[in-house]
């Protein structure tokens, strides 16, 4: 069967830049920006059940603009004012210069590092130097609980879940007629079947990124037809581009 419209389970991209343009374009294809999941901030009565007082931090650190759109609308919630000697240590500059949605931005109150990752070198500098400080690192519910960078220097911190990720679910007008899905995590293999609790694939090809995701496909008895990273094709777009070459003529 050949593959006309795509379905991939991200959000639009913000530019006419995105490699997903030019695959479409190349291989005559229709490609859908159509999450499968969404993240929403917790409530306060959610977030009151962890017992954690944010005032009693003088730090925060945030690797997503969701947590930092979480964290305040936390606080509004619970009447929480924040002090301008409040610091913050963020994965990237683009989260960084986030916190002026809610901030004024003073380079000696804001730090971030350069590679997304949590043990970049250059934030944890930042936080080593910041060590006396009491952190508090907020995260989804879906974080991963074992040893990270912060353990590592020995920081003492409060990891504090402040959004969850949830099934975007499909209403009954959405016409679900694709030829190909994509999906990023394992929880938009938990909304899929959600949504279609009697999906059957057929011809249907799925593509998918990361090994956790490839087991929740596996997991659910679905057949992935293709996956990345891997040596060959390094990016999810790669791999789409690989795929329709070699079967889509």
């Amino acid at each position: 069967m050949k593959i006309n419209r795509i379905l991939v389970s991200q959000p639009k991209p913000s530019n006419d830049k995105s490699p997903y343009y030019d695959i479409a374009a190349r291989h005559d294809v229709e490609i859908v920006f159509r999450p499968f999941i969404k993240v929403e901030p917790l409530t306060a009565k959610e977030f009151r059940q962890q017992k954690i007082s944010i005032p009693d931090f003088t730090a925060i650190i945030f690797t997503a603009k969701t947590a930092i759109d979480s964290f305040f609308k936390i606080c509004e919630e619970m009447r929480i004012s924040i002090p301008d000697t409040m610091k913050y240590f963020c994965t990237t500059e683009a989260i960084a210069l986030y916190l002026q949605k809610y901030t004024v931005y003073r380079k000696r109150k804001i730090f971030h590092g350069s590679n997304g990752k949590l043990d970049d070198p250059v934030l944890m500098q930042y936080i080593n130097k910041h060590s006396k400080e009491t952190f508090l690192y907020a995260v989804s519910d879906v974080h991963k609980d074992e040893h990270n960078a912060l353990d590592d220097i020995k920081l003492k911190y409060t990891k504090a879940v402040m959004y969850r990720t949830v099934s975007n679910d499909f209403t009954p007008e959405e016409a679900f007629d694709y030829d190909m899905l994509m999906f990023f995590s394992p929880a938009g293999i938990d909304s899929l079947l959600k949504n279609f609790p009697d999906f059957d694939q057929k011809e249907i090809r799925i593509g998918c990124f990361g090994a956790a995701t490839a087991k929740a496909v596996t997991d659910a008895g679905l057949r992935l037809d293709f996956s990345a990273p891997n040596p060959k094709t390094p990016s999810m777009t790669a791999a789409l581009d690989l795929y329709l070459t070699e079967n889509n003529q």
